[in-house]
C-alpha cells in the first residue's frame, strides 16, 4: 500500500453485477483498493449489460449502497435499444450529465473509465471547474475513435467529432491508462497524447480455475457427449464479433457431418438476429447468461474456446474474454485479423492459434484439431495458465494502479503548493 490513503472516486456506466465486459475489472479495481484502506467511491449507472435492458431488481432514479467496502452510487440512465450510434449516445450524454450535476464529495482523484466517452468528456470538464479541482486520470478500455474506424458505424462528420472529443479527453486528463500496450500507438500518433502521460496496466484473470468435477457434471447436464467436440464463444453477442462466421462453420460442421457442436453462451443486442440466423443448424447451440459461480465450469466443460471478430475489427479493443478463457486451462482458438490485438495477444500467450475472420471452413478445420489433437490442447492450455501467471496477476495489476493513482494525488498536490506560493 503507499504510504498516504487516498480519497478517489471512479466513474464509469459498468460496474457488479454485470460480470462480462469491463464491469469485473471496475468492480476489481474499486474493491482492491478499498481493501487496501483507501477510501472509494463508484458513481455508476444502472445494470444492463449484455442484455441491453436495464436490471429488474433496480428501481428509482437514484440508489447508493456499500459493498466490499465501496460506496456504490447507481444514476437512472436510458439503455438503447439495438445498441444503435444514436441510441449509445444518448446513453452516455444521460449518464455524464448525472456525474456532471452530483455532488463528488472532494476526492484527490478521479478515475473515468471509457467508454463512455461523451460521459469521460463531462467529468473532466466539470473536475476542471471546480474550486476543489481533483485530479483526473481515464483508463480506456476501447479506443473509440479506432472502434468508428473499423466498424464503420459513424458518419464522417460524427467520426471526427468523436476523434476530437477522445483527444481533448486524453490530452487534458493528468493521466492515462491503456490496458493495451498497442493502444499507446494511437494516443500519440492519432490523438495527440504526450506518452510519458501513458501508462499500460494489463488486465487480469478475475475468475477461478475450473473445477473438473464440477466442468464434468456441467457438461453431462448440457447433453455435451463424449467425443464430440464442444466449441465454446463465451460473452458478448455484438456486431463486432461477428458471430455470422460461427453459425456458418456449424452449418458446414452439418453438411460434412463433423462430431462438433458450436455453443454460443452469453447474450447481446444481436443474439436474436443470431438465432433467427441459426434456426435449424443441429451444430449450433445458443445457452442464455449463466450464474458467475457457474462460469468456469462452463469454460472448462468445452474443448476449444473462441473468439470470433468480425472482419476489420482488429485495434480497437482486446477481447476481456481472453484473461477468461487463458485461466480455464483450455486451448483458444481465435477468428480475427493477424495484425490485430487479438491476434498479438493469443501469440504472446501461446495459448491458442488464430485463423482469418470470416473464412468459416477453416474454423472449423482448426476447431475439429484442437478439439482431437489432445496433446496440443494440453501444451496450449497449460500455456494459458502460465501467461496468468506471469502477466494477468490481478495483485500485480492492482499495485501498477494504485501507484498510477497515487502519482496522479501527487501532482494535485505539487499544483496546490504552486497556487499557494
Amino acid at each position: 500500500m503507499t504510504g498516504h490513503r487516498l480519497r478517489l472516486a471512479i466513474l464509469g456506466i459498468n460496474y457488479a453485477p454485470e460480470s462480462i465486459g469491463i464491469a469485473p475489472y471496475t468492480t476489481g479495481l474499486a474493491t482492491g483498493l478499498a481493501s487496501r484502506g483507501h477510501d472509494v467511491e463508484v458513481l455508476t449507472g444502472f445494470p444492463h449489460y449484455p442484455q441491453w435492458k436495464r436490471a429488474e431488481d433496480y428501481t428509482g432514479f437514484r440508489s447508493m449502497d456499500v459493498t466490499a467496502g465501496v460506496r456504490v452510487r447507481r444514476f437512472r440512465h436510458p439503455v438503447p435499444q439495438g445498441c444503435s450510434a444514436s441510441g449509445r449516445t444518448m446513453m452516455e450524454l444521460a449518464f455524464g450529465l448525472q456525474l456532471l450535476t452530483t455532488r463528488w464529495n472532494h476526492p484527490e482523484v478521479v478515475v473515468c473509465v471509457s467508454p463512455p466517452l461523451l460521459a469521460a468528456g463531462l467529468a473532466l470538464t466539470r473536475a476542471r471547474m471546480t474550486r476543489h479541482r481533483p485530479a483526473l486520470g481515464v483508463v480506456i478500455h476501447d479506443v473509440y475513435t479506432r472502434g468508428v474506424i473499423e466498424t464503420g458505424s459513424m458518419s464522417v462528420p460524427a467520426a471526427r467529432a468523436v476523434r476530437v472529443l477522445e483527444s481533448a479527453v486524453a490530452r487534458h486528463a493528468d493521466g492515462v491508462a491503456v490496458i493495451h500496450d498497442g493502444f499507446m500507438t494511437d494516443l500519440v500518433e492519432c490523438l495527440g497524447v504526450d506518452r510519458g502521460r501513458i501508462r499500460a496496466i494489463r488486465n487480469w484473470a478475475h475468475i477461478a480455475p475450473p473445477d473438473p468435477s464440477a466442468s464434468a457434471a456441467y457438461r453431462a447436464a448440457r447433453g455435451w457427449r463424449d467425443g464430440e467436440v464442444v466449441v465454446l464463444h463465451a460473452g458478448n453477442m455484438g456486431a463486432k464479433q461477428g458471430l455470422e462466421n460461427v453459425i456458418a462453420a456449424a452449418r458446414l460442421a452439418d453438411r460434412q457431418g463433423c462430431r462438433v457442436r458450436f455453443v454460443l453462451l452469453g447474450d447481446g443486442h444481436q443474439r436474436a438476429h443470431l438465432e433467427a440466423e441459426g434456426a435449424g443448424v443441429a451444430a449450433l447451440e445458443f445457452v442464455p447468461p449463466i450464474p458467475d459461480d457457474e462460469f468456469p465450469a462452463a469454460l472448462g466443460a468445452a474443448d476449444v474456446l473462441l473468439v470470433n471478430e468480425r472482419p476489420g475489427v482488429a485495434q480497437m479493443a482486446v477481447p476481456s474474454k481472453l484473461t477468461s478463457y487463458f485461466m480455464s486451462g483450455r486451448p483458444v482458438l481465435a477468428a480475427c485479423d493477424s495484425s490485430g490485438f487479438t491476434a498479438l495477444e493469443v501469440a504472446a500467450s501461446g495459448a491458442g492459434i488464430c485463423v482469418p475472420g470470416g473464412r468459416p471452413d477453416l474454423l472449423l478445420r482448426e476447431a475439429v484439431r484442437l478439439g482431437t489433437d489432445h496433446a496440443l490442447a494440453e501444451r496450449l492450455g497449460d500455456a494459458g495458465r502460465h501467461y496468468v501467471a506471469s502477466t494477468l496477476a490481478a495483485d500485480a495489476a492492482l499495485d501498477c494502479y494504485e501507484e498510477w493513482i497515487a502519482d496522479l494525488a501527487a501532482t494535485r498536490r505539487d499544483r496546490e503548493r504552486e497556487v499557494h506560493r
